[in-house]
């Protein structure tokens, strides 16, 4: 019998992408929320030294949160073309073999980050009067990184056949728990930084029931059963390679930003406030291309898995254009309201700090139709299964903007990152239609593509 949830596979594609993007992007603003509320709750109960230090392990536990959510996306994958495909028996192994070696990975990952901590926080040149509160930030937030895991795995599950609803409602319920343990552990019981991070660590545990416990009422069909629960080598290569490299993808991002963060810590406490304040807002504008890359993907994977190239080509058209005007009005919003952002994230409109972060934002602003369209040009590539076309785009934009970050950053300031930022967008847009472009003349999508 064939079960779909959301036939994405059939159908006007624009609506499915605004049907898939619009909780995506609800979603994501939401995820951004964690560390965010845990700033401004700090910035205004704690005092400087807390805020400045939020943003210094908001960076670093990004780079173990993303490298997660980046292999869960090259499990989204898999799962959307088996679902399209209506290959259930393979999906519910799928299930289990990405359960279980994700878990090991990151028990893994949060060992290996206990005892890099110390290294890398002197890697990006962490101030001293900040490395205690870094730490225990982010001691807290690698103890809670399997929960992190469990949430992101299901939520790309519940995207990938279509019900991005479900994993947005449990995301909601977590961040209003987060935002209420942070008023109590912080502001009210005084514990300062590890209250924000136990705060955030208890809401992702929250949001990972939720999917769990919707997956098991609404879908059992798609829950592996005993039977499941097998090695299959095949299936574990194709998971352990589309994770690995999506994972790498994603993660690199923020080794770049890493990097970049130990640019900015030169700056002084200042420049690092002013980073910190204008990461916040950027994060909740890149909602929208993240969301935009998502969508793309799964509905190429599932129109991909169901053998039907022509609504995969027809995808790409739809979310560039829709891409394009949601750059634009992004740039044109965040440049009209930079000071008014900035201000309302440090908690003051004037003072170095404030003109720092307001002149990176209106700069900054004025790339971000190319942030958006490479969103489009990685949802694509993922789609296909071509996992490592987006990894090499993204590799080139780190190195680029690193190079000219450091080179940039003692004349210019935060303006060094954003227009480095901006053209590694530019160049690694034109790298990708290049391999696009020269791709679809060798090999049309449809002929064997999936691999």
């Amino acid at each position: 019998m064939k079960t779909r949830t959301h036939d994405l596979t059939a159908g006007s594609i624009p609506q499915h992408m605004l049907r898939l993007a619009a909780p995506l992007i609800l979603g994501n603003i939401l995820q951004q929320l964690y560390n965010a509320v845990d700033a401004f709750i700090l910035g205004r109960c704690a005092g400087g030294l807390e805020f400045a230090a939020v943003g210094i392990a908001g960076s670093v536990m990004n780079l173990f949160l993303f490298m997660i959510t980046g292999a869960c996306t090259g499990v989204s994958v898999i799962f959307a073309q088996l679902f399209g495909a209506n290959d259930l028996e393979t999906f519910r192994r799928e299930h289990f073999l990405s359960l279980a070696f994700g878990l090991l990975c990151t028990l893994a990952c949060s060992a290996i980050g206990f005892l890099c901590l110390p290294l890398l926080l002197r890697v990006i040149q962490t101030p001293q009067e900040l490395t205690g509160y870094v730490t225990a930030y982010l001691t807290v937030i690698l103890i809670s990184l399997p929960a992190a895991f469990v949430y992101n795995l299901y939520g790309a599950l519940l995207r990938a056949i279509g019900r991005a609803t479900a994993a947005l409602m449990a995301l909601a319920v977590a961040v209003t728990a987060n935002v209420g343990l942070d008023v109590l552990f912080v502001a009210h019981f005084g514990w300062g930084i590890p209250g924000a991070a136990w705060a955030t660590a208890a809401s992702q545990a929250v949001s990972a029931v939720i999917c769990m416990l919707y997956l098991r009422r609404v879908t059992p069909q798609l829950l592996f059963a005993r039977s499941d629960c097998r090695m299959d080598a095949p299936l574990l290569r194709r998971t352990a390679r589309y994770s690995f490299v999506t994972g790498l993808h994603q993660s690199s991002l923020y080794i770049g930003k890493l990097l970049v963060q130990g640019a900015v810590n030169t700056g002084g406490t200042d420049m690092i406030s002013a980073y910190t304040a204008t990461t916040r807002i950027e994060g909740f504008a890149n909602s929208f291309g993240d969301s935009g890359a998502a969508a793309t993907s799964v509905l190429v994977a599932q129109n991909l898995g169901a053998g039907k190239p022509e609504r995969v080509q027809k995808t790409f058209r739809s979310s560039l254009v829709l891409m394009l005007a949601m750059g634009l009005l992004s740039g044109l919003v965040m440049y009209l309201t930079a000071g008014a952002t900035v201000g309302f994230m440090l908690g003051a409109y004037s003072g170095p700090a404030f003109e720092s972060g307001r002149e990176y934002m209106q700069l900054i602003s004025l790339f971000y139709i190319f942030c958006f369209t490479g969103n489009t040009f990685a949802g694509y590539f993922d789609g296909l299964g071509r996992v490592t076309i987006p990894f090499i785009g993204a590799a080139s934009h780190i190195a680029l903007r690193v190079v000219l970050s450091w080179l940039w950053i003692d004349s210019m300031g935060m303006r060094a990152v954003a227009l480095a930022t901006g053209i590694g967008w530019v160049m690694v847009n034109l790298l990708w239609e290049i391999i696009r472009r020269r791709s679809a003349r060798k090999a049309p999508v449809g002929a064997g593509t999936q691999g």
